[in-house]
């Protein structure tokens, strides 16, 4: 399979991407860029300004909050989604565990597609406000066990 078709199917495959036409992910897919990383690097920092959406397509990484792993990441997982609307601070870092290649989105292109692509722009939506509900359960639910 060509890396352009290892990207669209990973695209494909993500929720926020689900529901986007073929031309849609081919100019998500022509706005990215393959960058390569050596393993103990930092991809993002914890604290620092989101300017990306990344998703990876070799190798592992893992997640750290606070200087603690708290998630593993591999080919087909993404991290910086809400980069993509606003210039948030990053919630965790990421660490190459091993060598990486990853695709990158800027947000500024992004904006760009999003603008022209309604569609799109409310399947992200949808996603974000999903993941938001996902992680008020837990936080829920960790409140709940500090409390017995």
């Amino acid at each position: 399979m060509s890396k352009k078709s290892d990207l669209l199917a990973s695209l494909r495959g993500l929720s926020i991407f689900a529901h986007c036409t073929d031309d849609e992910l081919a100019e998500i897919d022509r706005m990215a860029d393959e960058v390569h990383v050596a393993a103990g690097r930092t991809l993002v920092r914890q604290g620092e300004v989101g300017h990306e959406f990344v998703v990876i397509m070799q190798g592992r990484a893992t997640v750290e909050r606070d200087g603690v792993g708290i998630a593993q990441l591999g080919p087909g997982d993404h991290f910086g989604e809400l980069a993509l609307l606003d210039e948030h601070l990053r919630n965790a870092s990421v660490v190459a565990e091993s060598e990486l290649t990853v695709q990158v989105v800027d947000r500024r292109a992004f904006s760009t597609l999003l603008e022209d692509s309604p569609h799109l722009a409310t399947n992200l939506l949808r996603s974000l406000a999903r993941r938001l509900s996902e992680v008020d359960e837990e936080n829920a639910a960790l409140r709940a066990r500090l409390e017995s």
